[in-house]
């Protein structure tokens, strides 16, 4: 299968929802960490270790990830997050970060604080204030971020390059991604962070219960079952290209999640290291097995499809298995899954999800 492939894009409002295809491609994957949990007079390595231990009194939390080693003193308080999803992480385990970056890039949703309304709800249950929130117009905002006066820093979920993690490092000590920018699912993403925090015990428990609230939610969705689901990306104005998310970017393995197998367009996305590929028009025909197309976008997307003489071709398009998951509402920012949008998010979508599989 010849698809063309694209390169990552620069980090200037890169993220995980926006509307055009070119902000859209920041994607996560499935990769391995090693994470190693120490006292100070310690080497022996654990990532998921006793969460008390960890943080006590003259211990230190050691922490690899692709950018280098951050040691972690005993007793930060003052965290913030930056990337995606990350403070969502630190929300769902009880920590409150004092700064967040902007997760909603002027979108709606977040009531103009610049965070959707689960994380809102989130420090409101845990009676924090509300945080700053970090602009991510033109990258990190560091003089933001020093503002904060944070002990702690942490980028699981993010795209930090160097010379970002220099800079930040002077600041506090910054735990970033743990191997491709951009490319950490958001299992990982709850490990990473929580062990940060000296809670790694506590995020092992948050995964497995989130685990559980998808095995429940998704119980009664038959229609799921040996089906096949791909993320995509339109242009509506423009449908002569359009790009396929990777099998491991967090919505396409979100699907996975969910019930979904992966057709062959998305794994071959994704062959490469990429987190997306475009594809022609022209080369629809390569979409054959792919029976619910995702997709950013409103109502009328799947109208539009069927309304091209190309796409309108596509199984999917023809069957109407068109879920359209909005491009601004909160449900667009959902569905790039992280600690607390997961359990928001998964009654609708599952519903869509099943609807639009049982689609003949």
């Amino acid at each position: 299968m010849s698809l063309t492939f694209a390169h990552p894009i620069p980090r200037t409002k890169r993220g995980p929802v926006h509307s055009q295809r070119a902000l859209l491609l920041a994607a996560t994957a499935a990769t391995a960490l090693a994470l190693t949990s120490c006292a100070s007079e310690s080497s022996s390595p654990s990532g998921e270790g006793d969460a008390e231990s960890a943080q006590g009194a003259g211990d230190t939390i050691t922490i690899e990830h692709a950018l280098g080693t951050t040691v972690i003193p005993s007793g930060a308080e003052r965290v913030a997050a930056i990337g995606w999803g990350n403070h969502d992480a630190a929300l769902a385990l009880g920590v409150a970060p004092v700064g967040v970056d902007d997760q909603t890039w002027s979108m709606d949703g977040s009531d103009g604080l610049g965070i959707y309304e689960w994380s809102i709800d989130a420090y409101a249950e845990l009676g924090a204030d509300e945080p700053v929130i970090f602009d991510t117009t033109d990258g990190v905002d560091f003089e933001a971020i020093a503002d904060t006066a944070p002990d702690l820093i942490i980028a699981a979920q993010s795209g930090l390059t160097d010379e970002d993690y220099a800079t930040l490092s002077e600041i506090a000590p910054v735990v970033a991604h743990p191997d491709i920018p951009w490319y950490t699912p958001w299992r990982e993403t709850i490990r990473v962070d929580g062990t940060a925090l000296g809670l790694a015990d506590e995020a092992d428990q948050l995964v497995a219960d989130i685990e559980k609230q998808i095995e429940d939610a998704t119980a009664d969705a038959s229609a799921i079952e040996g089906r096949t689901a791909a993320f995509f990306s339109f242009v509506p104005s423009d449908l002569s290209t359009a790009s396929i998310y990777a099998e491991g970017d967090s919505r396409a393995a979100f699907l996975n999640d969910l019930g979904f197998e992966t057709p062959e367009a998305a794994v071959v996305a994704g062959e490469d290291g990429s987190f997306y590929a475009d594809i022609s028009a022209e080369k629809v025909d390569q979409l054959s097995d792919v029976d619910v197309i995702v997709a950013y976008g409103d109502d009328s997307l799947l109208e539009t499809l069927q309304a091209d003489p190309l796409w309108s071709t596509v199984p999917a398009v023809e069957n109407g298995a068109v879920v359209a998951v909005g491009a601004g509402s909160p449900l667009s920012g959902a569905v790039s899954p992280t600690a607390l949008s997961i359990p928001w998010v998964l009654d609708e979508y599952v519903g869509l999800l099943n609807d639009a599989a049982a689609a003949e």
